[in-house]
């Protein structure tokens, strides 16, 4: 089991309705990638005070590195992610991997 963890650098000015927008289209793909089984998002509550930057997130969950490859390789993955990126400073991604 792949947990691919991405936290968000919101800008200042970002469009909280885009953000829902993105959020929607990457839980649409759960199901229809193969190995792609789970996706949620929602504020970052930080509450070891370790990220305040990153005042948003989301995890998707995959069978495996192959699922996540393939993800990743996704048209539609690669176009909601780059209309993520225009309402982010930084991102912040971590694969971990689990039994």
């Amino acid at each position: 089991m792949i947990d691919h963890i991405v936290l968000l650098h919101l800008k200042p000015d970002h469009d909280a309705i885009a953000l829902a927008a993105v959020m929607d289209g990457l839980a649409a793909l759960v199901g229809d990638i193969k190995g792609f089984t789970a996706f949620r998002h929602g504020p970052n509550r930080d509450y070891e005070g370790r990220s305040p930057a990153f005042a948003h997130g989301f995890t998707a969950q995959f069978h495996d590195s192959l699922a996540l490859a393939v993800y990743a390789d996704d048209p539609r993955h690669k176009a909601l992610g780059a209309r993520l990126m225009a309402l982010c400073e930084d991102i912040l991604v971590a694969d971990v991997e689990s039994a």
